[in-house]
């Protein structure tokens, strides 16, 4: 999901895209629980390549937000510790499904080191949520 760069009281939000998938999301806070993180983090430190397409994926975060109004107070600032840190698999995720494969490095890859799967449902019977039966 994206959102406006400013909410509706006028408080700037850097954070353009999310996940809104409960099973994303929890996928995510996986992850992250089992410090997923630090690896990642020293992958970007360790290999220029990703490096260089997380600085990239930095700059066309901040164009896609752009298109939806200018935010002075965050200006230059994305999300999930784009361009230099890995904060924020939730984020970094987000942008990866919203940009397509290759645009975000370490998004694509806590999708890939995660359990969920934008392919397949992972809900137990996916109709049961419209009545409340089951979680997914």
């Amino acid at each position: 999901m994206a959102t406006a760069p400013r909410l509706e009281d006028g408080t700037p939000f850097p954070t353009f895209y999310y996940l809104t998938h409960p099973a994303a999301t929890a996928a995510m806070s996986t992850l992250e629980a089992e410090h997923v993180m630090p690896e990642l983090a020293a992958l970007l430190d360790e290999d220029e390549d990703v490096r260089t397409a997380y600085a990239t994926a930095h700059a066309a975060y901040l164009r896609d937000r752009a298109s939806y109004g200018d935010v002075p107070e965050i200006e230059g600032i994305s999300a999930g510790g784009m361009p230099s840190r890995v904060k924020c698999l939730h984020a970094l995720a987000g942008h990866a499904l919203a940009a397509g494969p290759g645009v975000n490095p370490i998004g694509d890859a806590a999708l890939a080191r995660s359990a969920w799967s934008p392919s397949r449902c992972v809900c137990a019977d996916p109709g049961a949520a419209r009545t409340g039966s089951a979680s997914g």
